[in-house]
């Protein structure tokens, strides 16, 4: 167990408020893509002021499509700092990976490098750093992704050298398109690479299994309508 999930446990014992941020790209901003159901954000916000009974907690979700790490550190005021963090989640990657659009073509180790800025800076505010791989692709359809196992392993290796919490998605996407052609979990996209909303949910039943968000029985809505719509896949 890393020492920030040991804090992240002591912080969810305390009565204190915490504020949760939630950050990344199209994913996490979580638009058009779920065709008007929840993104995960919507459901771990349930989770955390429903289900958990923390209803003086905050969850933001500052996201913003299109957007790669550089841009959240340009930003980070914004993104993170301004709004006093007591946990930051990051899922990022996948705009990154590209070869494609405007952006210049970036390397897994420059990637890396601006996750470890990343780190540090949440670190500097207070705030638990939650790192989050991005789903897998269906890269016959988006080429231009091509390299995107690389910056998820990119994502595991700096939360394993800084010792930060790890939601693989990449990992469990990639579990559940086993078996299928071209091993594409096709029921969790909506496109080559966002999620529709049972995407979405699973993102939210990893997040939620990894930070150990365990409501009461009498009080387990939100997680058991996520194993729910997951099974069905």
């Amino acid at each position: 167990m890393t020492t920030d999930l040991t804090r992240l446990r002591e912080l969810l014992h305390d009565e204190t408020p915490l504020n949760w941020v939630l950050t990344g790209d199209s994913i996490t901003h979580g638009l058009i893509h779920t065709q008007g159901e929840r993104n995960y954000v919507d459901h771990l916000h349930e989770l955390i002021r429903g289900d958990l009974a923390r209803v003086r907690d905050v969850v933001i979700n500052t996201a913003i499509s299109g957007w790669r790490i550089v841009q959240l550190l340009e930003d980070f005021d914004r993104r993170v700092a301004t709004w006093r963090p007591h946990v930051v989640t990051l899922m990022v990657g996948t705009n990154d990976c590209s070869t494609g659009g405007v952006f210049p073509i970036i390397e897994p180790a420059d990637f890396a490098a601006s996750l470890t800025e990343f780190v540090t800076r949440v670190r500097e505010t207070g705030a638990v750093p939650v790192l989050m791989t991005q789903p897998a692709v269906d890269v016959t359809n988006a080429p231009e992704r091509a390299r995107i196992a690389d910056f998820a392993q990119a994502l595991r290796d700096v939360a394993d050298h800084h010792e930060t919490i790890l939601v693989d998605n990449f990992a469990r996407f990639a579990e559940l398109g086993t078996g299928r052609t071209g091993g594409i979990p096709w029921g969790l996209m909506n496109d080559p690479f966002h999620p529709n909303a049972t995407g979405h949910a699973v993102i939210a039943a990893e997040v939620a299994s990894v930070l150990d968000l365990r409501p009461l029985p009498t009080q387990n809505r939100v997680r058991a309508d996520l194993a729910n719509r997951i099974a069905r896949v």
